[in-house]
């Protein structure tokens, strides 16, 4: 019995010097690339690419901001808009404190209070996976801010999810701070392949995901924030399921038919369909034969659901005033 547990302890330290030397290694070939903002307390990672009205996006679970680089979104969109990709707290490059429980609303209040410290007055908001419960709660709680919603691959309403316990036990207090970072940065790292054949079933896994730095999103930090996501998915989403009533953006709802994450008829239709009852603007396009990751499916679907958000609202007050400076200074100069 003491010998199988010197080797228990033995395999428990050979497994966290292992995960230390893969954490290390990870963030010495990925550092970070974009800036960093201090708010509330909490410092937080973003990229900012191109210019114009300024479009915010807000990953999903188990990701960071760069998944909307490798998908080509980025770039597409950063043609025409001012896109400020977050890494949400806990993810990438980005603090996420302890002290805190870090529900859809407490994310849109910390993001929204980093806009403003960069000087955004408003933005269209999109959001991916269990980034768009967190775009939901800032249209709810800020709308004047927020310009419209574009919600890709959404889970909206509370349902029985068979995974949350194996996915949320790194967020566990002492065992999981234990497993995190030991045991399950190991598992995550051979069952990586199952997971992301199955996010983008039936498709292929895009080649351009591949270049996701893998032991970057494996990291304890990000498995502490992605467990305890996974926890709060239910309670969270019935929260704001209650509120949708009271939600006054315009929104645009892009999902694969084939969803094997969260199912298109029990999330993006059916709150395509209350909001609607509730009299609110809500257009919803269905990608057939896509699964959950839609925005590598189909990126210029998703830029042209922007796009019309977009169009449907017209210029933010702070772009119509930079063109018509631009103007008066061309007029002045003779030009």
């Amino acid at each position: 019995m003491r010998t199988g547990a010197a080797l228990g302890a033995l395999a428990l330290v050979a497994s966290f010097l292992v995960v230390r030397s893969k954490t290390a290694q990870a963030e010495r070939d990925n550092p970070p690339r974009g800036k960093f903002v201090d708010v509330d307390g909490v410092r937080l990672h973003y990229l900012e690419r191109g210019s114009g009205p300024v479009l915010v996006l807000l990953h999903g679970n188990g990701v960071f901001a760069n998944d909307f680089e490798y998908s080509g979104l980025m770039a597409q969109l950063s043609e025409r808009y001012r896109v400020i990709a977050f890494d949400r707290p806990g993810y990438g490059y980005s603090e996420r404190p302890r002290s805190t429980v870090w529900t859809p609303d407490a994310q849109a209040r910390l993001l929204h209070h980093a806009l403003q410290q960069i000087g955004v007055d408003s933005a269209i908001v999109l959001g991916h996976s269990w980034g768009t419960m967190v775009a939901l709660a800032m249209g709810l709680q800020v709308p004047d801010f927020v310009r419209g919603l574009v919600l890709l691959s959404g889970y909206y309403y509370p349902t029985l999810r068979l995974d949350v316990p194996l996915v949320a036990q790194p967020a566990i207090p002492v065992i999981g701070d234990l497993m995190r970072y030991t045991v399950s940065p190991l598992v995550a790292r051979m069952l990586w392949p199952l997971l992301t054949k199955r996010v983008f079933a039936p498709m292929k896994v895009a080649e351009r995901f591949r270049q996701l730095p893998v032991w970057l999103a494996l990291r304890p930090g990000q498995l502490r924030a992605a467990g305890a996501e996974a926890a709060l998915m239910a309670p969270a989403a019935l929260s704001l399921s209650r509120r949708l009533g009271s939600l006054r953006v315009p929104v645009q709802i892009v999902t694969g038919t084939q969803d094997k994450i969260v199912k298109p008829a029990t999330h993006s239709e059916r709150l395509h369909e209350a909001l609607q009852a509730h009299g609110q603007s809500s257009e919803l396009h269905v990608q057939p034969g896509v699964g959950h990751m839609v925005h590598y499916a189909h990126p210029e679907q998703v830029a042209g659901a922007v796009d019309a958000i977009a169009a449907q609202v017209g210029e933010p007050l702070v772009v119509r005033s930079a063109q018509a400076e631009a103007l008066a200074r061309a007029s002045e100069s003779g030009v």
